[in-house]
């Protein structure tokens, strides 16, 4: 196991002693959610229940309803697919504390999430509470759905392209003579190959020829409803500037690996900071990763629904070990090892 020593970020936050890192947890983002998911976890778990059910008090609304029945275009709406993620991976940690034993701050090394996962990753990490991270999140999904009017935005996947040659398809896209105001920038740096472009609709169709052009293998429209992690989303971030500013936040039991800076912090402030930034910049996914690998992780576990991340991680590192822990059958699995 490799290990890992004392350090601290650029504000002074020591991380510890000599840490023997290998495992980190990482929480994924919208797109993620599915009808059902979290029922199969409520059915054999009470801590699972019992978490789900106080995200309904929190939000004073049956989400859990929502995320076991549906209907689906209830649940994909952001302002309600944010919080159920995160009840999602939050059941699961749950049911690892009181019945697997785990110990976030002796069994992890790092947490990360993706977008609104960096909340979901600061609950386990016990720097906000669950309540309150569901009503951040419900604020957050509310704010952005509202920062551009539907149709004035759009998001673009460019699979083949590296991030810097998509920064330039999106700087061209953005500089069109017809519309040279309009945004197009790079939302999302996920993996090698897999960039994701946001902004106004136009630029972003712009961004997509642009890219056919330049030798990318699929250039593809995104079904989101909002131009997310672009400039576009300033209204969202001032309201979440807002809301961050009137909830406690602690270290978190270990350093998160933030989106906006792929480095790690336990510093609140500069969480928040993080936080708000994220909601307008691009999520470094891919060096957040690489971030992990280079402080000695070799394990990655993406808490919660889907199996995206897992993915991913493989896309940038194929010797980091990388598995999905969402159904009772991973839960039970994973917790023989803790």
């Amino acid at each position: 196991m490799t290990t890992w020593s004392a350090s601290a970020d650029r504000d002074g936050c020591e991380w510890g002693n000599t840490f023997r890192m290998k495992r980190a947890f990482v929480f994924p983002g919208q797109g993620s959610q599915m009808v059902g998911m979290g029922s199969a976890l409520a059915a054999a778990f009470a801590p699972a229940r019992r978490l789900f059910e106080e995200v309904d008090e929190a939000l004073s609304q049956n989400l859990s309803r929502l995320m076991f029945e549906g209907p689906d275009e209830d649940l994909t709406l952001t302002e309600n697919a944010q919080p159920a993620l995160m009840a999602a991976s939050l059941a699961v940690i749950r049911v690892l504390e009181t019945e697997g034993g785990l110990t976030l701050a002796r069994d992890v090394a790092f947490v990360a999430g993706h977008s609104l996962g960096e909340y979901s990753a600061l609950a386990a990490a016990r720097a906000v509470t669950v309540g309150d991270a569901a009503r951040l999140l419900k604020v957050r999904g509310q704010a952005m759905q509202r920062a551009v009017p539907v149709g004035e935005g759009a998001m673009a996947a460019l699979l083949g392209l590296d991030v810097e040659r998509a920064n330039a398809v999106a700087a061209e896209a953005a500089h069109d003579e017809i519309d040279p105001d309009e945004v197009c920038t790079v939302a999302n740096d996920n993996a090698p190959g897999q960039v994701v472009v946001s902004g106004h609709h136009r630029a972003v169709e712009r961004a997509i020829t642009i890219a056919r052009a330049r030798g990318a293998r699929r250039a593809i429209t995104l079904p989101v409803s909002a131009p997310f992690h672009s400039p576009l989303m300033a209204p969202a971030a001032e309201v979440m500037k807002k809301a961050l500013g009137q909830v406690a936040l602690c270290p978190p039991v270990v350093p998160l690996v933030a989106n906006v800076s792929a480095t790690a912090t336990r510093d609140p402030s500069r969480i928040k900071c993080g936080l708000v930034q994220q909601v307008t910049a691009m999520v470094r996914w891919r060096e957040s990763i690489l971030f992990l690998k280079a402080a000695g992780v070799e394990e990655v576990f993406e808490i919660g629904a889907g199996r995206v991340l897992a993915g991913l991680v493989k896309r940038v590192d194929p010797n980091i070990s990388a598995r999905s822990i969402g159904m009772p059958a991973d839960v039970e699995a994973v917790m023989k090892g803790f």
